[in-house]
């Protein structure tokens, strides 16, 4: 199976550690990952901000960038979502048929980490030791968008010396939304306040999520009332082993 990395421009700025973290635990598991260099941005800040036609040449250059391989995976959600749900929506309303076949062909293989693993490998137990409290933050995105459900849980269950605690409130978001909390700064740190009251309720020494702009949002809260608690991408717990110094 040839797959692909697509980090997304938010990691490949801000968290380069995650996308080596998937390409680290995708190897171990025995695949070979390669990642197209002329991938950029998916569009999805264009997409929900208005500028839908200057998403155009964003989801072109996806197709293009990620032709030809059997799955394309990315460690956000978020991204996922926009991929599979929204290309389609820009490609309709402003490309050309070539364009549409394109996305068509393309957005069913476009996996979310968690999916990857646990639909196409069929894998849970990935080898993984992280002995620390951890909790586990399912974004908006990865609930309500691409569905994730259970999967991640399910793999953060199998992880040896994990002590999993439950979130609670964890459906309710965090208040990030992209330009949402630069808008709505007033509203949405008041929703940051009663998330990051649950993450501390816990107990947990480490919060979780498949999306590291809520991490990015909520972590900056944490740091901010030095309360201890680091935010760590799921895929870098997966990719932890016993010895492994990172």
């Amino acid at each position: 199976m040839r797959i692909a990395l697509f980090i997304t421009c938010f990691n490949d700025t801000l968290y380069p550690g995650t996308g080596r973290a998937v390409v680290r635990l995708l190897e171990r598991l025995g695949h070979t990952v390669e990642f197209p260099q002329a991938q950029t941005c998916c569009g999805q800040m264009h997409f929900n901000t208005g500028y839908r036609p200057e998403a155009l040449p964003l989801v072109r250059g996806f197709t293009e960038a990620f032709a030809g391989y059997d799955a394309v995976v990315t460690p956000s959600a978020s991204c996922a979502g926009m991929v599979r749900d929204n290309h389609a929506v820009v490609a309709e309303q402003y490309g050309d048929g070539e364009l549409r076949r394109a996305v068509a062909g393309i957005t069913p293989r476009v996996y979310e980490l968690t999916e990857l693993l646990v639909d196409v490998l069929g894998v849970t137990d990935v080898g993984a030791f992280f002995p620390h409290r951890v909790t586990y933050h399912p974004t908006c995105h990865s609930l309500r968008m691409i569905r994730l459900g259970d999967r991640p849980l399910r793999l953060l269950r199998e992880v040896r010396g994990i002590d999993l605690v439950e979130l609670p409130r964890a459906d309710s978001c965090c208040g990030f939304g992209g330009t949402f909390a630069l808008k709505n700064a007033d509203t949405s740190t008041a929703m940051l306040a009663d998330k990051m009251r649950g993450v501390l309720d816990t107990g947990a020494e480490v919060l979780c999520s498949a999306d590291n702009s809520c991490l990015m949002h909520i972590g900056g809260g944490l740091s901010r009332l030095r309360t201890g608690v680091r935010t760590l991408h799921l895929a870098e717990i997966l990719a932890a082993t016993e010895g492994d110094p990172r």
